[in-house]
């Protein structure tokens, strides 16, 4: 595979709490709070688990048709949020890993918050994630949860598994699929977005991964086919309607918390929000069931 554009050795990957709000310092304390509470043999996340209360595992399928007629489709599978850690029960991990598996992708891409507080729980996940059979690469970026912790540890082990982490930089497949690029940008929130490296001047099919709708703020209208994301959990807790109740801060968090958007724009652009895999701060989903998905690009 060949980059198509990419960041500066010399700058580095991402800053620990750039940008950082009072309101994420207090709720970040909050979850290292949490976290030495719930952390004791993940206690919490057993019995929610055990409840039916980690949510039941959701796949969905999504189709993209390109310009040019293709063979075969290219099957990519897309997942975020793990959030391994004592809110999330190890048996939901991998239960999402074997479905991904199950999926046969020939690219597999994953949207952030790999852990939700310490970097050393990275371990229980990226084992899972090396399982994983996706012949033209694994894609990856941080989320505001991977850059709080030791990131550099996170990155590591990610590597191990044959993740590529893309900050602001994108990839064009090998043949035959070489005219889709896939473009990675920094989280919004902790680290710095440069769509204008991961984006601009990029051929073909831009297939955009990005850890939180709030990323579409400096993307703006550059074209892409479609954009993969996740962060809001889908509010994590909803109604029985599907109404979430608790979405992170950000107006485009809340107008794409969850679902398939057509985004306006020069040419048709595709979103999709996905409410992800893992619990992040309270070990329980209601309303709101973890999702893997399926993008076939025909």
């Amino acid at each position: 595979m060949t980059v198509a554009a990419a960041r500066p050795q010399s700058e580095p990957q991402s800053t620990p709490h750039h940008h950082q709000s009072r309101a994420e310092r207090v709720r970040e304390a909050l979850e290292f709070w949490l976290d030495g509470v719930l952390r004791p043999a993940a206690w919490a996340a057993a019995v929610s688990y055990r409840l039916g209360l980690q949510g039941q595992l959701h796949l969905h399928e999504t189709t993209i048709r390109s310009t040019a007629p293709r063979a075969t489709p290219l099957r990519i599978a897309f997942a975020s949020d793990f959030h391994a850690g004592p809110t999330t029960d190890r048996r939901t991990l991998e239960h999402a890993c074997e479905i991904l598996a199950a999926l046969r992708p020939d690219v597999l891409l994953l949207g952030g918050d790999f852990v939700s507080v310490r970097a050393g729980d990275i371990t229980a996940l990226a084992p899972l994630i090396a399982a994983i059979d996706a012949p033209l690469g694994k894609f990856g970026v941080l989320g505001n949860h991977d850059i709080r912790t030791d990131w550099q540890h996170v990155v590591r082990e990610l590597e191990r598994a044959d993740v590529r982490i893309l900050t602001n930089e994108c990839v064009a497949l090998d043949a035959p699929f070489d005219d889709v690029a896939i473009c990675g940008v920094d989280d919004p929130s902790c680290g710095e977005p440069r769509p204008d490296l991961a984006i601009d001047g990029v051929d073909g099919m831009r297939i955009v991964l990005m850890h939180s709708p709030e990323t579409l703020a400096s993307i703006g209208d550059r074209p892409f086919d479609l954009a993969l994301c996740g962060h809001t959990h889908g509010g994590q807790i909803a109604t029985p309607w599907g109404t979430p109740l608790f979405v992170p801060g950000g107006p485009l968090n809340r107008q794409f918390c969850r679902g398939e958007f057509a985004l306006d724009g020069p040419a048709p652009r595709t979103l999709l929000v996905t409410s992800g895999v893992g619990c992040s701060a309270f070990p329980a989903r209601l309303f709101a069931a973890p999702e893997i998905h399926l993008c076939l690009i025909t």
